[in-house]
């Protein structure tokens, strides 16, 4: 079997697509409990950091998006950094992810991160031999010391075929909502396929460990991929129920009442379009 068809009949899911109905009624499940997963990181003060990285046009923001749509973002932070400045290109290569990191109580997403190096970096030659040998050289060890820290370090790989990729290459391109999604890098990614393939296999080698393992997640279904990450997500991190009780409301302060209706002739409103 040659390697294209391999890549093929890594992804093939022979299973119907899953219902939006299921769908909903699954991930509105998880963002229950998500929601205490959060109150638990809160209350126990953990930390905990989230890597996603994989193929383009794999569907890593969609996941970040389901995860994070139901929680409050002073808990779940998402950090997508741009490309480094001139002046972070002169500091240690790691420092710019470093501030990142969280403190007590909070959870980090990082849509891409520091193995950029040991992926689009690599491929497009931003960076030289030397410093990419070093950087699979020193951050099984990066990763130890985080753990070290009490930080706990989760790292996913979103993984799409060929054909698929190129499916949503081409859905992008036709549709306005999504053509910011297709950048230069992506269609380098598209051209240079095994180069990307390579360098992932060996970042797999270098950085996956016991310790600090990468967990694979196939993504040509991006529903069952979204369903099936943030499940096995909740699964490492266990968790109890700290809900707060119930609110109840109590009554309204009636004492102060008056014509509280705002102006339509004194402010400025919108217009009604719609």
């Amino acid at each position: 079997m040659n390697k294209k068809n391999s890549e093929k009949k890594n992804h093939s899911d022979k299973r119907d697509k899953i219902s939006n109905k299921e769908y909903e009624a699954e991930i509105n499940k998880l963002h229950a409990e998500l929601v205490k997963l959060q109150y638990w990181v809160q209350a126990k003060g953990l930390r905990i950091i989230v890597l996603f990285e994989g193929r383009d046009a794999a569907g890593k923001g969609g996941v970040i998006k389901r995860i994070t749509e139901r929680v409050s973002p002073r808990v779940f932070r998402v950090v997508a950094l741009p490309t480094p400045s001139e002046r972070e290109k002169t500091q240690m290569y790691i420092q710019r992810y470093v501030q990142h990191f969280p403190a007590a109580g909070e959870v980090v997403i990082f849509d891409r991160s520091w193995y950029n190096r040991a992926g689009v970096e690599r491929v497009m030659g931003f960076c030289t031999d030397k410093e990419y040998v070093r950087f699979l050289q020193y951050v099984p060890g990066f990763e130890h010391f985080i753990q070290e820290t009490g930080i706990t370090l989760i790292k996913y790989w979103l993984d799409t075929g060929m054909e698929e990729q190129e499916r949503r290459f081409k859905k992008r391109i036709d549709d306005p909502r999504k053509i910011w999604k297709l950048s230069p890098m992506d269609v380098e990614s598209y051209r240079r396929w095994y180069d990307y393939s390579k360098a992932r296999d060996d970042m797999f080698l270098a950085t996956d460990n016991e310790n600090s393992p990468w967990y694979i997640v196939p993504a040509d279904d991006k529903k069952r991929a979204r369903l099936n990450c943030i499940s096995h997500f909740l699964s490492l991190i266990p968790h109890e129920d700290v809900t707060p009780e119930k609110v109840e409301l109590g009554e309204r302060d009636l004492t102060k009442k008056y014509d509280d209706a705002l102006s339509t002739k004194e402010l400025h409103f919108i217009p009604h379009k719609y």
